[in-house]
């Protein structure tokens, strides 16, 4: 009356591993399709350190990111961002240090406006020194015992400031060092109250830990200008990632702001990673307008 099924259970339970196997490769390479992914190029300088690390943690914390962020030079940042290998670079200076490159990649890469706006580069003095001019470094060589410290060498901020010594017949030697050295001569001259003029630029953690001031230019001998720090984006970001882009539209910093992150960063031994999430924790409100509303 009833017929009797023989059931090779080997290849039964084979074919149901395939099956549930077949579902697991699916449901995973849906979501890994469905992944929202950034990945940001940004120089090794202080600034952008500080800020490129914090962007990756609210991308990530906030907006369910999976973030890669990479250090390099600039002209290779410039290219790996026009090829579309990665989106966006976070740290253009103009209207003049990128200038170039802005102008030969123009046709591909998109500007998404400033993360920050005010840099200023030039001679630096501790508030309590008491001139106010380039033009008066001469008439007090002893004083500064005839030196401005700088940085590396080959940095931009050295070439002018080079030139700035001709243009100004200024008496003085300009010293060659490192942003680490030229903050701790800082350091060291203000905690013995001595006067100390050095190369400085804008935005970086001193002017949070140190009351400082730039030296006037004269009119007619204007070598820097003050500009602004924007982001650059591939080509089509804003068509293949329009929440990346919109919140990189959004990412802007005050000078408190940015100075404030750069301090933590400075003085802290943790990962700047960890740092730059308890700012972000501190700062709930600053980060609700960075992040776009659906």
């Amino acid at each position: 009356m009833f017929k009797h099924v023989k059931v090779n259970l080997p290849s039964a339970l084979m074919l149901l591993l395939v099956a549930v196997f077949a579902v697991t490769l699916t449901s995973c390479s849906s979501k890994e399709n469905s992944q929202k992914t950034a990945n940001l190029v940004y120089v090794n300088w202080a600034e952008g350190v500080a800020y490129t690390n914090l962007a990756k943690v609210i991308l990530e914390d906030k907006m369910d990111y999976k973030v890669t962020i990479t250090a390099a030079d600039v002209g290779p940042a410039y290219t790996a961002v026009a090829q579309g290998t990665k989106d966006a670079f976070m740290e253009t200076w103009l209207p003049v240090l990128h200038k170039d490159y802005v102008d030969r990649f123009k046709d591909k890469i998109v500007d998404l406006g400033h993360v920050f706006d005010g840099t200023q580069s030039g001679l630096v003095v501790p508030d309590y020194v008491t001139i106010d001019q380039i033009s008066e470094l001469n008439d007090n060589k002893d004083k500064f015992d005839g030196q401005i410290v700088g940085i590396d060498a080959g940095a931009g901020i050295m070439k002018t400031s080079d030139k700035l010594i001709g243009e100004y017949s200024l008496n003085y030697k300009l010293i060659s060092s490192s942003g680490p050295a030229m903050t701790a001569a800082l350091k060291q001259a203000i905690s013995n109250n001595k006067w100390i003029v050095v190369t400085g630029w804008r935005p970086h953690w001193m002017f949070a830990r140190w009351n400082l001031k730039f030296l006037k230019q004269d009119p007619d001998k204007m070598m820097w200008k003050k500009g602004s720090i924007h982001i650059m984006g591939r080509k089509d970001l804003e068509t293949a990632k329009p929440e990346l882009a919109q919140f990189l539209k959004n990412y802007h910093f005050t000078n408190d702001q940015l100075a404030d992150l750069m301090l933590k960063v400075e003085e802290s031994d943790q990962d700047i990673e960890v740092v730059a999430r308890k700012w972000m924790n501190e700062h709930p409100k600053d980060i609700d307008t960075w992040i776009p509303k659906n």
